[in-house]
């Protein structure tokens, strides 16, 4: 029978102990064996290499996680919304506008109705900021007539989107607020979908925004040619103001859906639209 070869530096029991009782002293139990050796060897001490260091604590069960940050964990999908009429379910985003200053951008606040995929409110800005997304929805439900638990508002998880100006805002107006995972942009569809329209338009300057006022002026036309003449292709070629009021094909489309959990869960006579 072949004996088992034993490395001439395989360390003793008391040696793997004390890489154990190092890797998780007060010092070190927050690092990685990557930052705690160079840490010793600048000491001028040598317990084991790096590699021996991983190949022990991975034996201890205890690389998981070894820093003092909360560990990874997994985000869930926003839960599935859905609308059957308008003024159910917004859909709200800044994106940049460029500007004749290097590095400096103007920024659009964009919502929209999921259902009739109107622009019922915008704005620009020069900032970021959760109070002026405060002020447009603010000014959207007064002119809507929306009423306390009418409206949910979806939304990336940016600042401005859950800084609490915003969200004290949502919850006096009694609009539920609903928010995509971080860093997810698909989250948030309809939004994107209606951002690329916009700087897709033959239209969109060539040339970067001098000022405010020419940006709004722009932004003010761009939605008069949205709403009232641009004939969408999900709500089977009729202008979004007219399909927000008399002018719909309820067989057609009965019912649109944000995030659905899967293509079963949705009845049988409904068709998830695209949102082109």
């Amino acid at each position: 029978m072949t004996r088992a070869f034993t490395p001439a530096n395989k360390l003793s029991s008391a040696e793997r102990a004390q890489v154990i009782a190092t890797a998780n002293c007060e010092e070190f139990k927050q690092l990685t064996p990557h930052q705690i050796v160079p840490r010793l060897a600048e000491r001028g001490e040598y317990l084991a290499s790096e590699s021996t260091f991983y190949r022990i604590l991975k034996a201890e069960n205890q690389l998981a996680h070894r820093h003092a940050s909360q560990p990874p964990r997994q985000v869930s999908k926003p839960k599935a919304l859905s609308a059957t009429a308008p003024n159910q379910l917004y859909s709200w985003d800044i994106t940049y506008l460029t500007t004749a200053v290097k590095g400096q951008f103007f920024y659009l606040y964009l919502f929209m109705d999921i259902f009739s995929r109107k622009i019922v409110g915008w704005q620009v800005y020069m900032e970021e900021n959760s109070a002026y997304a405060a002020d447009v929805i603010r000014d959207i439900c007064r002119r809507e007539g929306i009423t306390e638990g009418q409206v949910i508002l979806h939304s990336d998880n940016g600042s401005p989107m859950k800084g609490a100006t915003m969200l004290a805002t949502l919850q006096q107006l009694g609009v539920m607020p609903s928010l995509s995972r971080p860093s997810v942009s698909n989250d948030n569809p309809y939004s994107e979908a209606l951002f690329k329209t916009l700087k897709y338009r033959p239209e969109y300057p060539l040339q970067p925004f001098s000022t405010l006022s020419e940006a709004r002026a722009w932004v003010t036309d761009f939605v008069a040619w949205y709403n009232l003449e641009h004939r969408h292709s999900s709500i089977h070629f009729v202008t979004p103001a007219r399909w927000s009021k008399e002018i719909r094909n309820w067989e057609w489309q009965a019912e649109v859906f944000l995030n659905p959990d899967k293509p079963s869960a949705q009845p049988a006579n409904c068709t998830t639209n695209s949102i082109h």
